[in-house]
């Protein structure tokens, strides 16, 4: 049986109903506009349909018919790849692209030794990066451009399953030279008057606020900074103390030294965790990358 279309031609339509736009596509897909238009065009010759509506600024919508056959095409692909994956595993190898999502601050941390064992893991894997703050790794998975993210769990919402990696308590940072960084552990309380340099990114800042609220101390924010590694400069400098719940090294930017003071009081910490939207299929590439976070996490828990 012959098929009025092609798989390429399925998925330069899938990317262009997306995106209601040839030119950006054609840019996902990295192939020239032209490629896009004239497989489109072949793909409503072979259905005898028209799929997509032009408009004079050169965007495009579906037609009744295109809305109905995307909705088609998009379970289709999802099968081509899990039998395409299938067929590479009875091979021993996993091949093909894969998006991942990193929330920012933490990227610096294990993700890339992560990154490292499953490159070797699976050469034949290309991968790609998406990295922001909560809400840009969130939204690229809701739509679709990530497939699964390493973050934190703070402020997700529902719709996601996660695997908790790890969970990381808040600590003080102070200057070196700082009175509190010679006692072993402290009251947040103990520094309430003192000024306080904020990370100001989307839901970090909520769950650092939380953490002042549960102790009944208002911060005196000095500094606000949506940048992880400016915090810890400003600290280490003595401008005032930071709250922060990652720390790799005392070493700064600045060239000062960082001092992480243990709370005395019963604050939550923070999961981090990879997440991937509950609706969706995992591919065998996704599933990879996931048992690679957890051989690197899990295993520091006990």
């Amino acid at each position: 049986m012959e098929f009025p279309f092609t798989l390429n031609q399925l998925r330069y339509f899938n990317e262009v109903a997306r995106h209601e736009s040839m030119r950006v596509a054609a840019e996902e897909l990295h192939v020239s506009q032209s490629a896009v238009s004239t497989a489109i065009a072949q793909l409503e010759r072979g259905l005898r349909v028209q799929l997509f509506i032009r408009h004079p600024n050169r965007s495009v919508t579906l037609s009744s018919a295109g809305r109905q056959f995307a909705a088609r095409t998009r379970s289709f692909l999802d099968g081509a790849v899990a039998l395409s994956e299938e067929g590479s595993l009875l091979g021993g190898t996993l091949s093909g692209g894969l998006t991942v999502g990193v929330y920012a601050p933490i990227a610096p941390f294990r993700f890339p030794r992560v990154l490292t064992t499953f490159e070797q893991q699976h050469p034949g894997v290309d991968v790609d990066l998406i990295a922001g703050d909560l809400e840009v790794v969130r939204a690229a998975l809701t739509g679709g451009a990530c497939e699964v993210a390493l973050m934190y769990a703070h402020g997700l919402g529902p719709g996601f399953e996660t695997r908790v990696l790890e969970r990381v308590r808040p600590h003080v940072f102070v200057a070196a030279d700082h009175p509190a960084a010679a006692h072993g552990a402290i009251h947040l309380a103990d520094l309430a008057d003192e000024p306080f340099i904020q990370l100001d990114l989307p839901y970090s800042r909520d769950y650092y606020d939380q953490l002042f609220r549960l102790v009944g101390v208002a911060p005196n924010v000095r500094y606000r900074f949506n940048d992880y590694e400016t915090v810890r400069s400003f600290a280490a400098m003595g401008h005032g103390y930071a709250l922060l719940n990652q720390h790799p090294t005392q070493a700064t930017y600045s060239g000062a030294q960082l001092v992480a003071v243990e709370l005395l009081d019963e604050l939550p910490g923070i999961e981090v965790v990879v997440v991937w939207p509950a609706h969706m299929r995992l591919t065998g590439r996704a599933e990879a990358f996931i048992r690679a976070c957890t051989a690197h996490y899990l295993p520091a828990q006990g």
